[in-house]
C-alpha cells in the first residue's frame, strides 16, 4: 500500500524533479516525507512566496519546471504574488497546494475556504484531485501544460483524504514518454523570404526574447548567423547569455542599433513596454520585422509581422542560416556594427556618465552597481546574478556582463520588488555556483528571514544593499513630478537613515559588512567570500541621483 503523498513524490520524481520549495503543514506531511525518501532535497523556506521566487527563478535559469508545495488555505493565499509574477514572465511553475478533506467544504471546517478557484484565475491550468490513484496523471498533465509554447505557472490542489489516502502501488499507472523537447521548425516558404530580407538588410538587428530559453535547441545558429552577416543582437533578460557570451560585441551593441534597424528578427519576444511596444524612438518606425514565436497569438502583436513564422528560437535561427548559408558568403557589414556600436554607446551614455561619477559622498548609486560589475567580471565570471528593487536594479542590470545561459535573472513585466532573496534560493539550486544578489533598502526587507533558509541549506549567496535610506525610484521620482507635495515633506517614500542590515547576518550566524567607501566594495565582497556564509554587504550610497529610467519616469517619459 502507499499514500497519496508518496504518489506525488513518486510521479515527482519521474518528471526529474530534484528538489521542491516548501513551508510544512499536517495536510502535506505525506508529500513531504515521500521526497525525503525519493531522494528529492526539501527546501523548508520562511515564507510560500518566497518559494515561490525561488521555484520562479530555478524555472528561468534552467528551462526546467521548479516546484512548491504548501500547506491549506493560508500557505496558498501566501503565494499569490508569486504566482503572478510567474504568469507575467511564463514562467513554469508548479504549485501543489493541501486542502480541506472532499466533503468537508462548506460545513465551517476549520481552513475552509475556496483557494481553488481563486488560484485559477492565475494560472495556465488548475485541477484538484478526486482520486488517490490519479495522482500521477495528474503530475505529469501539470508539467506538460506548464511548459506549453508559452509556458507559465499550473496549480494542484489535493484534499487532506486524498493525500493521506492509500491505494496498491501495483495498481497505479504512472505515466511515461508524456512530453516532448521538440520545438516546431517554421514554414520553409517563410524561412526563404526571411532569408532573402536579411540578405538585402543594410542594418538589420536580432532581438532574443526571454521565452527562448524553452526552445534553445539548435541555438548555436543564433550565434553563428549574427557573425555570418554582421548582425547587431540585443537580449532580453534571461534570454542574455543563451546564445552569445557579451564579451562578443555583437551581443553587446543590439539595443541602441534598434533606433536605425531597417530589419528586426524578433526570436521568442514578448512585445511589450521592455521594446515600448516595438515603436518609435526605441525603435524605427520604418523597420520590417520578421517574427518568430512558437505561439502563433504573439506574432503580430504590437508591432507589424511583415513575415511570421511559427517556430521555436533556435530551430529557425537554424533554418535561415542554412538558406543564407546556401546563397551567400559571410559578409560582415563593418560599417553597421560600427554604426550600432556608436548608437549603443549614446544609448547608454547617461548610464555611462553615472559608473563614473566620482568625488560624492556618499557614493553615487551607480558606482556601486559598477563595483559590483568590475568584482562579477574579475573576480565571478561564473557567479549567479539576481537583481532586485527600483533603481538598484536598473543600475546593476547594466553593469554587469553575462557570459553563460542562466546566468542573470530579474523580475519580469509585473516589476515585482522584494522577489531577490528567493531568486536567490532559485539561482543556487539551479546552479550550486555562487550567487550575487544585488538589492536596494526597501527590496530587501520583503523576505529578510529568507537568509536563515540559505543558511541552513548551505547556500552561498552574498547580498549587496544599495542603501539610500529611502524608496528611491518613488522617491525621486516624486521629486521631479510632484515638486508641490514633496516640499510639503516626503510622504510612506523614506526609509531610516542608513539602517544597519548588514547585522542581521549575526542572527543566521552569516558575515555582515557596513562600507562606505566605494573602493571598499570589492574587498567586502572577497572577505564575505571567504567567509563561506550568507552574507550582507550594506553599501551606503546618495540618495539624490535617480537612474535615466527613474528620470524619464519622473518627468513624465
Amino acid at each position: 500500500m502507499i499514500n497519496g503523498g508518496s504518489l506525488f513524490a513518486k510521479a515527482l520524481k519521474n518528471e526529474g524533479v530534484e528538489q521542491i520549495f516548501t513551508i510544512c503543514g499536517g495536510q502535506i506531511m505525506p508529500l513531504i516525507y515521500g521526497c525525503r525518501a525519493e531522494g528529492i532535497a526539501v527546501i523548508d523556506v520562511r515564507h510560500e512566496n518566497a518559494g515561490v521566487y525561488a521555484a520562479d527563478a530555478y524555472a528561468r535559469m534552467t528551462g526546467k519546471p521548479g516546484v512548491v508545495v504548501t500547506t491549506v488555505t493560508p500557505g496558498v493565499l501566501q503565494t499569490m504574488q508569486g504566482i503572478a509574477e510567474a504568469r507575467a514572465a511564463n514562467s513554469p511553475v508548479i504549485l501543489i497546494a493541501g486542502s480541506i478533506g472532499l466533503g468537508d467544504s462548506d460545513t465551517g471546517a476549520e481552513q475552509d475556504f475556496d483557494t481553488y478557484h481563486i488560484l485559477k484565475t492565475n494560472v495556465l491550468w488548475s485541477a484538484r484531485v478526486y482520486g488517490t490513484k490519479r495522482i500521477p496523471e495528474y503530475v505529469s498533465k501539470a508539467f506538460r501544460i506548464a511548459l506549453d509554447s508559452i509556458p507559465g505557472p499550473v496549480y494542484l490542489e489535493c484534499p487532506v483524504n486524498i493525500m493521506k489516502g492509500n491505494v496498491e502501488e501495483k495498481s497505479v499507472e504512472f505515466p511515461s514518454m508524456s512530453r516532448t523537447a521538440a520545438q516546431p521548425f517554421g514554414d520553409p516558404h517563410l524561412i526563404c523570404k526571411a532569408a532573402d530580407l536579411l540578405m538585402k538588410a543594410e542594418s538589420p538587428v536580432i532581438v532574443v526574447g526571454d521565452i527562448s530559453i524553452y526552445s534553445k535547441q539548435y541555438g548555436e545558429a543564433v550565434k553563428e548567423l549574427a557573425h555570418y552577416l554582421g548582425i547587431p543582437v540585443f537580449a532580453t533578460t534571461m534570454a542574455r547569455g543563451t546564445f552569445g557570451d557579451e564579451d562578443d560585441e555583437l551581443f553587446a551593441i543590439g539595443e541602441g542599433a534598434l533606433s536605425e534597424a531597417d530589419v528586426i528578427l524578433t526570436l521568442c519576444v514578448n512585445m511589450n513596454f521592455r521594446l515600448n511596444f516595438g515603436k518609435a524612438p526605441m525603435v524605427n518606425s520604418n523597420a520590417k520585422f520578421i517574427q518568430v514565436h512558437p505561439n502563433i497569438t504573439k506574432i503580430g502583436f504590437n508591432a507589424p509581422a511583415h513575415i511570421g513564422i511559427v517556430a521555436g528560437a533556435g530551430a529557425c535561427a537554424k533554418q535561415i542560416l542554412e538558406e543564407i548559408k546556401s546563397k551567400v558568403d559571410a559578409c560582415k557589414n563593418v560599417k553597421w556594427i560600427e554604426r550600432a556600436a556608436e548608437l549603443h554607446t549614446a544609448q547608454r551614455q547617461e548610464w555611462t556618465d553615472g559608473y563614473q561619477f566620482k568625488n560624492i559622498i556618499p557614493m553615487h548609486p551607480a558606482r556601486c552597481a559598477e563595483q559590483v560589475g568590475k568584482f562579477l567580471d574579475t573576480y565571478g565570471r561564473d557567479w549567479s546574478v539576481v537583481c532586485d528593487g527600483g533603481d538598484s536594479y536598473e543600475w546593476i542590470m547594466r553593469a554587469v556582463k553575462v557570459h553563460r545561459p542562466g546566468q542573470i535573472v530579474g523580475y519580469g513585466a509585473n516589476g515585482t520588488i522584494g522577489t531577490g532573496q528567493g531568486f536567490a534560493m532559485g539561482a543556487w539550486m539551479a546552479h550550486k555556483k555562487p550567487v550575487l544578489l544585488y538589492t536596494g533598502d526597501g527590496s530587501v526587507g520583503f523576505y529578510a528571514m529568507e537568509f536563515d533558509t540559505m543558511e541552513r541549506h548551505d547556500m552561498q549567496v552574498i547580498c549587496v544593499i544599495a542603501n539610500d535610506s529611502q524608496w528611491g525610484m518613488v522617491k525621486m521620482a516624486e521629486t521631479l513630478r510632484n515638486p508641490a507635495e514633496t516640499k510639503k515633506g516626503y510622504i510612506a517614500t523614506a526609509l531610516p537613515y542608513l539602517r544597519q542590515y548588514q547585522k542581521l547576518s549575526e542572527v543566521w550566524n552569516g558575515y555582515g559588512e557596513l562600507v562606505k567607501d566605494v573602493n571598499e566594495i570589492i574587498p567586502a565582497i572577497k572577505r564575505a567570500y571567504a567567509s563561506g556564509k550568507p552574507s550582507i554587504i550594506n553599501v551606503e550610497v546618495h540618495d539624490e541621483y535617480p537612474c535615466p529610467f527613474t528620470r524619464a519616469y519622473g518627468c513624465g517619459g
